[in-house]
């Protein structure tokens, strides 16, 4: 490969850059200047979102979005959902016609409900389908940017195009699988932060790891569900985008879903939370979004609901995990078992 470029400076886009910079001496490192990439530059690190972990001198970090663009064989997006629309615009000019695009954006876009591969296809056409892959799966950018061993998933519409971007990716300490199931990773990895948010609400209001447990399956099992008919197969929901990313973003204290459900389980205003935690918490979108699908396609997803009331009705967290408690009885496997009449 002999030009990456990675859009967005963030931490993931960051974390990104110096992996890929192990097996490519030609990775280059776009951000906006309010980002601080001028400061990155001088001093090869990103002070703002990953202190403490040097850049290597073999990325280069720019603001020029031409330069950076021009000639790239694989670009890599690393911007927040809400913005991939945007930013597609500023890079469509300066495009290589022959150019991967990798995406790394856990969201849904609020707007229109369109995953990211639609938003992708809608400004570039769908022709650039045949060239796109989506990587999710369980991996802060902290622990990734400190070689901790980590395992993520590609997904694409050809097979030879995740090949391409899994041996791109892959070393010692960064595994990547293939999955032909393009919709299933993208929802995947945007659902799981609505029950990211949700457990850090639980753990705001002081209960246990029961609750928590019963908070992730249940999660698991919303998240399938809507994950079905939006177009992912079911099974993709109980892999590394799936469950895994669940799992970690619900569990650690370096989610910033996690936390910011944390603070509103503990009184703190959206507001107020958003701004504490300093950088983009897409499962305040995604929570939004998701419930109005929801309603829409008529999907059954109590815990996206109570989390909508917390966040956009000021419903107070603790009266709506008691509504999900006294739900009407149900049977476990109500959405998988076709024969429940005859048990």
């Amino acid at each position: 490969m002999s030009k990456i470029c990675v859009i967005g400076s963030g931490s993931w886009g960051t974390a990104q850059a110096i992996l890929l910079s192990n097996h490519n001496s030609n990775v280059c490192l776009w951000g906006r200047l309010e980002d601080g990439i001028l400061d990155m530059q001088k001093t090869r690190e990103n002070r703002r979102f990953l202190p403490g972990i040097q850049i290597p001198e073999n990325i280069k970090i720019s603001d020029d979005i031409q330069a950076v663009t021009q000639d790239a064989e694989l670009l890599v997006l690393a911007v927040p959902a809400q913005v991939v629309r945007k930013t597609i615009k500023k890079l469509k000019p300066y495009l290589n016609k022959k150019v991967v695009i990798v995406n790394t954006a856990k969201g849904i876009e609020m707007q229109t409900g369109l995953r990211m591969s639609e938003v992708i296809s809608a400004e570039l056409g769908k022709e650039f389908l045949d060239r796109f892959a989506v990587l999710s799966g369980p991996s802060h950018a902290e622990e990734v940017a400190l070689e901790v061993p980590t395992t993520v998933t590609v997904a694409a519409y050809r097979k030879d195009i995740a090949i391409l971007v899994q041996d791109t990716y892959m070393n010692n300490n960064f595994r990547v699988y293939t999955n032909p199931d393009v919709a299933g990773v993208e929802l995947g990895g945007a659902l799981k932060n609505i029950y990211a948010l949700a457990t850090g609400i639980v753990d705001g209001l002081g209960y246990g790891d029961n609750t928590k447990a019963a908070l992730i399956t249940r999660g698991l099992t919303e998240m399938t569900r809507m994950g079905q008919v939006m177009g992912g197969d079911p099974r993709t929901f109980s892999g590394l985008s799936g469950i895994g990313d669940l799992i970690v973003t619900c569990s650690s204290h370096l989610s910033r879903n996690r936390r910011a459900g944390e603070m509103l389980g503990k009184g703190f205003p959206l507001t107020e939370t958003l701004e504490a935690v300093g950088m983009v918490v897409e499962g305040v979108h995604t929570t939004k979004i998701t419930h109005n699908l929801a309603l829409k396609m008529n999907v059954d997803m109590p815990i996206t609901k109570a989390c909508y009331n917390v966040l956009y009705n000021e419903k107070e967290p603790g009266e709506e995990l008691s509504k999900i408690m006294q739900r009407q009885k149900k049977h476990e496997m109500e959405d998988n078992v076709s024969d429940i009449e005859d048990w």
